[in-house]
């Protein structure tokens, strides 16, 4: 078996691999297909299951995913691989000219990665593909392993392919779905602790919002008061949140009612762990708002700074609940086009 599987995946990778499960032993299931037949159809659970087709060639991702945790015991191990978009990249940039190759990637991107998440066009892709090749982000492929009830061990790239150890810790989640389209809602908590969907642009890969526990866990907070090495985030949407653009959907929110144009930060339940209880206190009182206080006060992004200014705009707030927004509005504004303030 040993021979065969480093003929498939090379020496460093067998090695990895084997570094985490047994790879002769009868409790853990090896296998090399793009079907869960050989998983389900099994009488008995394992301690580990590992699969050596590449998550590319998956028709139904989380489908695979449900199934392997489906017969794995708790805290037995997946491990598979897939060919993340980086590695596409570079694979192409090897095996081409360098301008041929960046062609050839915008076509390859626009068919594998965009077709099958729009509507319609899936039927196209599918129908041409059967479901192989597919383009996948390492934000994807490991927000999807969360969303099927795994926690992320580890993982390392070789030979521009990324393999994954995953744990199962749980069941796939059910009451939270996944976010695919260009417009993103965000659960974000409202006044006196409200859910809300906070609409954006997407900026992140799909799948993001489930890895953000692991990043913070992982790496924590930046200066610019995001989670720092955050791989989640697209090449166009760092431009799209450097000039604010992310945010205009929230516009929609303002007529729905749920925000307001100033006010503090909506923020997901994960973020409102860090902040300390008394201005948990003050927010929950308080509408959040599209701009918040350390734009209009032009202090920095990072955590302690926004939340400095959000205690001094709510103690503003209450003291003069009628003008202080509107000052915090047009002072928002100079800072953005006068003074140039933009976004992490």
């Amino acid at each position: 078996m040993k021979t065969v599987i480093e003929d498939k995946i090379g020496e460093e990778a067998f090695n990895y691999v084997s570094n985490f499960a047994e790879l002769d032993n009868n409790e853990n299931l090896v296998i090399s297909s793009t079907n869960s037949f050989n998983i389900t159809n099994s009488s008995k659970n394992f301690k580990s299951i590992i699969n050596f087709t590449k998550v590319n060639n998956l028709r139904y991702i989380n489908q695979f995913f449900i199934d392997v945790n489906s017969k794995l015991e708790f805290d037995g191990l997946y491990i598979g691989l897939a060919e993340t978009i980086a590695g596409r990249q570079v694979r192409k940039q090897k095996k081409y000219p360098k301008f041929i190759a960046k062609i050839i990637f915008i076509f390859e991107f626009i068919f594998l990665r965009v077709f099958p998440k729009v509507s319609g066009l899936k039927k196209i892709y599918f129908f041409v593909t059967r479901g192989r090749n597919r383009l996948i982000s390492k934000a994807e492929l490991l927000g999807r392993l969360i969303f099927c009830g795994f926690s992320i061990v580890e993982f390392k790239t070789f030979n521009n392919k990324l393999y994954f150890i995953v744990k199962k810790t749980g069941q796939p989640i059910e009451n939270q779905k996944p976010s695919y389209g260009l417009l993103y809602t965000m659960p974000r908590v409202g006044k006196n602790g409200k859910m809300i969907g906070v609409y954006k642009f997407r900026t992140m890969h799909p799948y993001s919002e489930f890895l953000h526990s692991y990043i913070l866990e992982k790496n924590g907070y930046a200066a610019s008061g995001k989670p720092a090495d955050d791989f989640r985030l697209t090449p166009w949407g760092k431009f799209l949140r450097k000039y604010w653009l992310d945010e205009l959907p929230q516009l929609l929110n303002v007529l729905k009612g749920d925000l307001k144009l100033v006010g503090i930060r909506p923020v997901g339940l994960r973020y409102l762990q860090d902040i300390p209880e008394d201005l948990r206190v003050m927010r929950a009182k308080h509408k959040p708002g599209c701009i918040p206080p350390y734009v209009a006060f032009n202090k920095s992004s990072s955590v302690e700074s926004v939340l400095n200014a959000e205690r001094e705009y709510l103690i503003q707030k209450n003291k003069n609940p009628y003008f202080t927004d509107t000052i915090c509005f047009f002072s928002a504004i100079w800072n953005i086009l006068i003074k140039k303030k933009r976004s992490a």
